[in-house]
């Protein structure tokens, strides 16, 4: 009830946003006469009431937030310790350019402007890496905070604070200046200006750190990360290892990675060898697992050489995919000096441009999907666990005490155990409680690490050099950063610190006693993947393997791309005369790989098995799918169709790994399209132990007529109405509280999805889209599903939505200062 309520209070509140002055005054009067009821679900959803008559006062409460940016006009301001003056110019999408005489300077007003649009989302996202939701909504979140600072977040983003301020303390000026930007924005708020989700969850910011900037790309890391080691042991139980090494091969039979095949290694390469005699811990695991990025999360990036574009020049192209939430994960803007100018997203929290361009080289980025999180079984000596075993000694234990404050509640404290390997995640206390286990997490992200250098120094890069020398300080998360430049160079390097491990190491949980389970060392950054200016005149990623076979060292992930990539490689294959418009519609191709693979297999072993009394209710769905262009428009029925077959015939198929709540992973749908195209009659289809499902073609058939079943109550259920994909994919850009739905966006309507390079699924998707052309003036246009405000009430909340869901763009050229068209409003700092 409380949060139907609440929703119902919460569309109130937009319905003032969107409308003229008389319909605030109109909301305002609704508003008093649900007064009552906005306290008791505040109560109940987040913990304590907030001061209604502030809330609802027209002078300061959120009556206030009603107004967009441009609405309040601040022409010049005094911002404590700049050197010069800078000025702010807004473009008509509300994108700031910022020019300044110098960096510090430059990043001093790029966290004061960002701070004055995205406040509240830096710091909530920060406070999720921290732990700290539950200071905000109370006991609700505290499994969590626990998860949060288990990983270690907090450890992490500490000891990149400690690395930088004492090897790069140019870096961490620049953050601190950064900082003082932002805190002296927080420092000048009014409880009226404060935004809106301060005043409804009743609290206000506090200070901005240069510690919450690190904690902020280790937030990233966390979300682009993934493993599978408890579920691959798991599944080495179940199967054993032969089938096992059957179902998920190393390596698909149609790779095409990311560096080129064939490439020539030009490098010597670290010996590591497979100890004989390992022994595994052997035992079914059934603690929930960590969170693993999501089916669609991915992303795709490519360079054009010269020579294959109409005008002479390279291209570039990045589409991050991440989840689709308000505000937006991006903020654009532009950085001028008078030695660079740079223009493209942000990371509200982070300096710099995170995705873009420069007046000489553009770059971009995607996620290179590699096991850099390991698992080990930890023997502890008491109940206190204040030693444990290694290499059969009792070594001293590490506890750090957690403190977590909840709303409205006591401070509860968590004791996390660290050991020489990283910290015990899963315990007695923490997803344990069916088992006795004690496993720590060694994962890359809780090293030394100084990322933001990498970015800064990208945004000052003059040529290719300038690339590889920024990327020597990027460790974390592994990324597929593309390069390309007015010079017509193009590259591609896979980087992140990736440790030397032996074949198979890392694959299952290891057992912390034994000291050859310890990883070997790390790949020197020069051996890290990359390719430059390569023969067949382009570079691409879309989150597949890095590399082919005959790299020296072992690669491995469970979640590598088997689709995108392909359609990407294949298009860029055989086009030439490329230009920006093909670059956008490339990002846009909604062209279902997956399907065209598979569905001619699922068609001709359904047609086996159709009989006369069959073919009159089967025949009309059939023919639909039999002429399906294998495009995902968003009217279109046929991917409906296909989608929910598919995931029957996924699930039915794979069902029987699915034991006693023990976490495991499905083989892709790559190795699954496979077998039912070699081997349709293979034991594998047998083990669901139904008697009706012996064959391939029983699981195609039973899925099918599933499928029937599934339209056929939409049908009777919604008369006419058609079931497009649209409506089918309900794409939604979610409010970062999920409960917060009125300020969410459901039911877009836009086509593409997972496994597509227009990569839109349900809550996945493009979340920023950028091209360039690198010429003399370099020409460029982006896009992401959102807007640059982040406070609902404003005209540039989401005012690229429709945009970025139609495939559109809008011009990113660089902006001259002393260009004034298309400026509306500019603002004055100084000291």
């Amino acid at each position: 009830m409380s949060k139907v309520l609440g929703n119902f209070i919460l569309f109130k509140f937009k319905l003032c946003f969107i409308s003229s002055s008389p319909m605030r005054y109109f909301a305002f009067l609704v508003s008093l006469l649900i007064t009552l009821s906005l306290g008791v679900a505040l109560s109940i959803q987040f913990g304590s009431v907030p001061p209604l008559g502030k809330l609802l006062d027209p002078n300061q409460g959120f009556w206030q937030n009603s107004y967009s940016e441009d609405h309040k006009r601040d022409k010049s301001i005094r911002l404590v310790g700049l050197k010069a003056p800078v000025k702010v110019q807004y473009d008509e999408h509300l994108i700031p350019h910022i020019f300044a005489e110098n960096e510090e300077d430059l990043y001093k007003v790029q966290g004061y402007v960002t701070a004055k649009h995205r406040l509240w989302q830096m710091e909530f996202q920060t406070m999720a890496a921290a732990g700290r939701i539950s200071e905000i909504v109370g006991s609700i979140a505290l499994d969590v905070d626990k998860l949060a600072r288990r990983k270690g977040l907090p450890f992490s983003a500490e000891n990149a604070m400690s690395y930088i301020k004492e090897s790069d303390p140019e870096s961490y000026l620049l953050v601190q200046s950064y900082t003082d930007g932002v805190n002296q924005y927080i420092s000048e708020l009014s409880y009226s200006e404060l935004p809106l989700e301060y005043k409804i969850l009743n609290y206000r910011p506090e200070p901005w750190s240069i510690y919450k900037s690190f904690l902020l790309l280790k937030y990233m890391a966390d979300m682009l990360v993934g493993d599978a080691d408890l579920e691959f042991t798991n599944l080495r139980i179940i199967l054993g290892e032969t089938l096992l090494n059957e179902l998920y091969p190393d390596f698909p039979e149609d790779n095409d990675p990311v560096i080129e095949a064939g490439k020539k290694w030009d490098f010597t390469a670290l010996e590591v060898v497979k100890p004989d005699g390992l022994n595994y811990p052997d035992e079914k695991i059934i603690v929930s697992t960590l969170p693993q990025p999501e089916d669609g999360v991915g992303s795709n990036n490519w360079a054009v050489a010269p020579k294959k574009t109409k005008n002479g020049k390279a291209l570039i192209a990045n589409d991050p995919h991440l989840g689709l939430n308000l505000p937006s994960l991006w903020y654009a803007m532009q950085l001028s000096t008078p030695s660079y100018k740079v223009k493209g997203a942000t990371l509200p929290g982070a300096l710099g441009i995170i995705s873009g361009f420069n007046e000489s080289i553009a770059w971009g980025v995607t996620n290179a999907t590699r096991d850099t999180r390991d698992w080990y079984k930890v023997q502890f000596k008491n109940e206190e666990r204040t030693e444990y075993l290694y290499n059969d000694r009792w070594i001293k234990s590490n506890l750090r005490i957690e403190a977590i404050r909840v709303k409205g509640q006591a401070t509860f404290y968590d004791t996390v155990v660290y050991t020489h390997h990283g910290p015990v995640v899963f315990d007695k206390n923490f997803r344990g409680e069916r088992q006795d286990v004690n496993f720590a997490l060694k994962w890359t992200a809780h090293m030394e690490s100084n990322e933001q250098k990498t970015f800064l120094m990208l945004n000052r890069g003059k040529n290719h050099q300038d690339y590889l020398d920024a990327l020597d300080h990027y460790t974390s998360p592994a990324q597929n950063f593309v390069f390309a430049s007015k010079e017509g160079d193009i590259a591609m390097k896979v980087q992140g610190r990736f440790p030397l491990k032996w074949e198979g190491q890392g694959k299952f949980l290891m057992d912390a006693n034994d000291p050859r389970f310890e990883w070997k060392g790390y790949i020197p950054f020069d051996q890290n993947p990359a390719t430059l200016n390569p023969a067949r005149g382009f570079v691409s990623s879309a989150n597949q393997h890095s590399v082919s076979e005959d790299y020296p060292y072992y690669v491995f992930d469970k979640s590598f791309e088997h689709y995108r990539n392909r359609r990407l490689n294949d298009r860029l294959r055989e086009m030439d005369n490329l230009t920006l418009d093909d670059m956008k519609a490339l990002q846009f191709d909604s062209y279902h790989l997956h399907a065209a693979e598979a569905l001619p297999v699922m068609i001709s072993l359904l047609e086996a098995s159709i009989t006369s009394t069959d073919s009159a209710k089967v025949n009309p769905y059939l023919e639909m799918l039999s002429g399906w262009n294998f495009n995902t428009f968003p009217n279109q029925q046929e991917p409906v169709l296909f989608q929910i077959w598919w995931d029957n015939l996924y699930r039915s198929i794979w069902s029987f790994l699915d034991q006693d709540n023990v976490p495991v992973i499905y083989p892709n749908k790559y190795q699954t399209v496979k077998l039912l195209n070699e081997d349709p009659e293979g034991n594998i289809f047998g083990k669901s132990g139904k008697p009706t499902l012996k064959s391939a073609k029983d699981h195609v058939t039973g899925s099918f007529q599933s499928m029937l079943e599934k339209i056929e109550k939409w049908e009777s259920e919604n008369g006419n109405e058609e079931y497009t994909w649209a409506a089918f994919k309900n794409t939604s850009i979610n409010h970062l509280v999920p409960n917060f739905e009125s300020f969410s966006r459901k039911g877009i309507y836009t086509g593409g999805g997972s496994g597509i390079l227009n990569a839109t699924g349900s809550r996945h998707g493009a979340s920023w889209r950028y091209v360039a052309e690198m010429g003399d003036q370099v020409t460029a246009f982006g896009i992401y599903p959102g807007g640059q405000s982040g406070n609902p009430g404003s005209k540039y909340y989401d005012n690229f939505i429709k945009l970025w869901a139609n495939g559109e763009y809008v011009n990113f050229n660089f902006r001259a200062q002393e260009d004034t068209q298309g400026v509306i409003f500019s603002t004055e700092f100084s000291n």
